[in-house]
């Protein structure tokens, strides 16, 4: 897969994701214990032999690029090649935020000194774990112009496709209001030749076009030869703190953990070295995934408890998220509760959320 470059898409933010992307990138959101969501992509870029890989961010991103330093964790820290960060313009500093198309305009340069002939292109806030030697196969076999990669997992907010008998695809309906018979929802995953997208990109933007899926996808499906490639593995998608917390609980099922990790190729994060978590006699722990460095003094249920958390004598913690240095005191009780970093929980306190809306503590906060 060496004739393949990667683009990586950083959307800043979504409407009802706004409390834990307040001073973070959703690219750069915990998950899972451990990893930040872009953690995915990236590996599956690299686990497919992508060497080349451009990640486009805003504003925001100083813990993305705290947590992605140079590559190296991800081996693209390379003499030639490896992990390109290209800055955007920030949303604060335009009154209407630039689409991906205006992204990629103003980086063609970038494209243009890139010796790979075809491009893949993805967001980063998806979770799952593939490599795309398959879908360049499939690209390949349907002398298609742009495949698109679809699963069948319910999402929030899709986009549909619609497909003839020869997986070519014929519509796209992108978040519509009525009930589609369709089953197949856009991974926003694009697989297409370098100098396609280059034109795409020049042909939009000259008539103030910006949106990669609406104005250079979908306004083309006539021109273009445009397949959908099945994805059948687990796949999620986080665009709002409930499926956020839905994806985090989904690795509580062992058939879902093991092909996340495990399945295709590994997930690799940014190393960090830390003690085994200390569990103490009067700690009880059921279901749940708890990462390195913590101390379980009470009882953990249910829940994922990132690096360092710490969880007081007497005190429950039940169907939660608890991102690092998150402290629960003695004879606390939280239920359906994300913490942020470097949170506290005094004693004796009570937090019960609702699974469908938890509760959501912002950095540092002491309740």
């Amino acid at each position: 897969m060496k004739d393949l470059m990667g683009i990586i898409t950083v959307p800043e933010s979504f409407k009802f994701l706004q409390d834990i992307t307040s001073d973070r990138v959703v690219a750069a959101v915990p998950y899972g214990g451990r990893y930040r969501l872009i953690d995915f992509i990236l590996s599956n870029m690299v686990n497919s032999g992508i060497q080349n890989v451009g990640l486009f961010i805003g504003d925001k991103s100083r813990s993305l690029l705290d947590h992605l330093r140079s590559g190296k964790d991800w081996d693209l820290h390379r003499k030639r090649n490896g992990l390109f960060i290209l800055p955007t313009e920030c949303s604060s500093c335009s009154s209407t935020p630039l689409g991906n198309l205006e992204y990629f305009y103003k980086h063609l340069d970038y494209f243009h000194g890139s010796t790979e002939n075809y491009v893949l292109i993805a967001g980063s806030n998806t979770i799952f774990n593939t490599t795309f030697n398959k879908v360049f196969k499939f690209h390949a076999e349907n002398n298609a112009d742009v495949t698109v990669v679809y699963s069948e997992y319910p999402q929030v907010d899709p986009a549909y496709l619609e497909t003839d008998a020869n997986n070519r695809v014929i519509d796209i309906k992108v978040n519509p209001s009525r009930k589609m018979k369709s089953k197949k929802i856009s991974m926003e995953i694009y697989l297409m030749k370098k100098e396609l997208l280059m034109d795409i990109t020049d042909t939009c933007v000259s008539k103030g076009q910006s949106d990669l899926t609406k104005n250079g996808i979908i306004k083309n499906l006539k021109n273009l030869n445009v397949c959908a490639y099945h994805y059948t593995g687990y796949f999620g998608k986080v665009t709002s703190l409930t499926s956020y917390y839905k994806h985090n609980f989904d690795l509580l099922n062992p058939e879902i953990w093991t092909e996340l990790f495990f399945k295709s190729g590994p997930i690799y994060t940014k190393v960090k070295n830390e003690p085994p978590t200390k569990y103490t006699k009067s700690s009880r722990v059921v279901n749940s995934l708890i990462a390195s460095g913590c101390i379980i003094e009470g009882k953990v249920e249910n829940s994922i408890l990132f690096r360092g958390a710490r969880v007081f004598k007497e005190s429950t913690v039940k169907n939660c998220i608890l991102l690092p240095r998150s402290e629960i005191r003695e004879k606390a009780y939280i239920q359906n509760v994300i913490l942020d970093k470097n949170v506290c929980i005094s004693d004796e306190k009570l937090l019960i959320g609702d699974s469908k809306h938890p509760i959501y503590i912002g950095k540092k906060n002491i309740v």
